[in-house]
């Protein structure tokens, strides 16, 4: 099913390349198949090109985190908080805040 579902958006991605919410459905497909580069490339493109959605931020901090990255999971979980703020986006402020702070924390042990 989960390869009916990565071709069907990358089809939908190659056909509408601006279509932010195909590429950020196809990144979190990917993920679920451990083709994580693959996924952080498209959630860059989205932060690159389409900053107001939101919803990638988080995303985009957490697989850096997991690459070990630091500084960049940092780096976009601030950007997120001023996009969310911006956008009056109160959920989504909360969650990349919380994911600022346990970093933060983390990082001071």
């Amino acid at each position: 099913m989960e390869s009916s579902n990565i071709a069907t958006l990358a089809k939908r991605v190659k056909d509408h390349p601006n279509d932010s919410f195909s590429k950020f459905a196809l990144a979190l497909e990917l993920i679920k198949i451990d083709r994580r580069k693959s996924a952080v490339v498209l959630f860059e493109d989205i932060v690159q090109n389409d900053p107001n959605y939101v919803g990638v931020y988080y995303h985009l901090g957490e697989q850096y985190l997991i690459d070990g990255e630091n500084k960049k999971a940092l780096d976009i979980y601030k950007s997120g908080i001023q996009i969310a703020t911006s956008l009056k986006d109160d959920h989504a402020k909360s969650e990349l805040k919380t994911a600022l702070l346990t970093l933060e924390l983390e990082m001071e042990e």
